[in-house]
């Protein structure tokens, strides 16, 4: 596990071990979180390692993902890099396995075939007698707390290289004061000094769209998604609401169809908002809006990236896309809206995401000579999270949270098995989930919840449920798992829902 703070070097760190690797006449194979991370490490390692890098992510033709596969099949592609399907890839002359960001949730693979890549990577290297190497900034609590078993060996890169200082970090107070479109007069301060020395500033909201809801002022009314009953986004360049979690459709209202009133009111803001404001406010400045909708066509990513790089001032406004691994030298300002969110979930892993997102999303601050300095703009200054965050860094804040885990039973100090289930009809559901509960061993080493509705409980027009296993043992939940699995699959009302299996779930929703 190598843990070094964000711009520390580590991707220097991959880049030797892969030259050693080459030398042996042996293969790399390189696993990145996102596919907008692939174009800036393919660069990286062609220039550095002077050989064919092959490069396997889902956007690529079928053809050319074919072909890269045979080489590797082949032994002919020395270095691959990939996403989290990569980790598939054949090597029959393995020398090395990296995973990069190997906290990111997106190495899980949620639906269909469900796996871990950064798991299954662990197994692999195991099982082809190679080393496997965990890079992050920010590490797994599953891998800090293999790393203090000795499971893993942890080595640790400090401080970035040279004279670069970390960047230094401020909480802006925004209880009572007047927001302008939710960001505040000490952060458009902060954002105008930027501009004014010709440097960039980056506006952090994960949250894309105008507005996460479209409200009625004079009835309530607000439009919803009748398939999810989830508030439908407000998407203004589109003139859409738009589900996010069905991908649902629809036009703008002219009036309000509930009571005929015309004052349709956007309430909340999304990227797309903020990028609105901020061209209101900079209008002499590129404002570049980084987001799932700015991105969708091949290669835009790559070319909002390379407008950066002359170093003119510019303001950049994105979601967690740009929390990983992008250096732009003259990006010197991170403002953080919207942390609030991450500290009232009720999901119990939600305090470790935010750490680890204000972290990396900081990390991108100050990564040249020039003095980076990071904003967190929120209603709860006092928050212990926080606090201890900007006062000890993420690794005292990681070791409180594993402390807390520990106490409390949950994973990595337990371990899940998460059934869900989904049909047309909530009896369906309900029904089935309480035959395979009944169908579980009573077992002391396992505690059961539910059946229960999942957290979303209505999803594209379907009925969901599930029931959570955990065990202290492993073992005695992979004893009870495959009988279970095969007499699920035996229930005659097995036929009637779309079931599955989740073993380790990182989403319980």
């Amino acid at each position: 596990l190598l843990d070094g703070v964000t711009g520390s070097g580590k991707t220097e760190v991959y880049l030797a071990l892969i030259e050693q690797v080459l030398a042996q006449g042996k293969q790399a194979l390189l696993l990145v979180p996102e596919i907008g991370l692939a174009p800036q490490t393919v660069r990286r390692l062609r220039e550095r390692l002077g050989v064919a890098v092959e490069v396997l992510h889902s956007n690529l033709a079928e053809g050319d993902r074919a072909r890269a596969w045979l080489r590797a099949r082949a032994g002919t592609a020395r270095v691959i890099l990939g996403t989290r399907s990569a980790i598939f890839t054949p090597l029959p002359q393995a020398g090395l396995i990296i995973v990069d960001e190997e906290h990111d949730g997106s190495y899980k693979q949620q639906d269909g075939f469900r796996y871990h890549a950064r798991d299954l990577a662990v197994v692999r290297a195991r099982a082809l007698g190679v080393p496997v190497l965990l890079g992050s900034g920010t590490p797994s609590l599953e891998s800090l707390a293999n790393a203090e078993a000795s499971r893993y060996r942890q080595l640790h890169l400090r401080a970035r290289p040279g004279a670069v200082r970390a960047p230094q970090v401020q909480i802006i107070d925004i209880r009572a004061q007047r927001l302008q479109h939710g960001l505040s007069p000490a952060l458009l301060s902060a954002v105008a000094e930027t501009i004014g020395r010709g440097e960039q500033a980056l506006v952090f909201r994960n949250r894309r769209g105008y507005a996460p809801v479209l409200l009625c002022h004079a009835c309530g009314w607000h439009a919803e998604c009748p398939s999810c009953q989830r508030p439908l986004t407000l998407h203004a360049g589109r003139r859409q609401l738009i589900c996010h979690h069905c991908d649902r459709r629809q036009h703008v209202p002219t009036a309000c169809p509930a009571c005929g009133a015309a004052e349709l009111t956007a309430q909340g803001h999304g990227t797309e908002r903020l990028e609105e404001a901020l061209l209101a406010r900079f209008p002499d400045v590129p404002v570049l809006r980084v987001d799932r909708e700015t991105t969708r066509r091949k290669d835009a990513f790559d070319e909002i990236l390379a407008s950066l790089a002359d170093e003119r001032p510019a303001i950049l406004v994105g979601t967690q896309m740009l929390a990983k691994g992008h250096d732009l030298p003259n990006l010197t300002l991170v403002a953080i809206v919207g942390v609030d969110e991450g500290l009232h979930s009720v999901d119990f892993r939600a305090e470790e995401r935010l750490a680890q997102l204000v972290v990396q999303v900081a990390g991108r601050a100050g990564r040249a000579r020039k003095p980076g300095h990071v904003l967190l703009q929120t209603h709860q200054p006092d928050h212990p999270l926080l606090r201890n965050l900007l006062a000890h860094g993420y690794a005292a804040t990681a070791r409180e949270l594993l402390a807390e885990r520990r106490l409390t039973g949950l994973p990595p100090f337990s371990h899940q098995v998460l059934l869900r289930a989904e049909a047309t009809a909530r009896e369906a559901v309900d029904a089935f989930l309480a035959a395979a509960h009944a169908a579980l061993p009573a077992d002391a080493a396992l505690q059961i919840a539910g059946p229960m509705p999942a957290p979303m409980a209505l999803r594209a027009g379907r009925q969901r449920g599930q029931l959570l296993i955990e065990s202290t043992s492993r073992t005695a939940l992979r004893n009870v798992l495959r009988p279970w699995q095969q007499a699920l699959g035996a229930l005659p009302l097995a036929r009637k829902v779309r079931w599955s299996l989740d073993v380790d779930p990182v989403d319980l929703y």
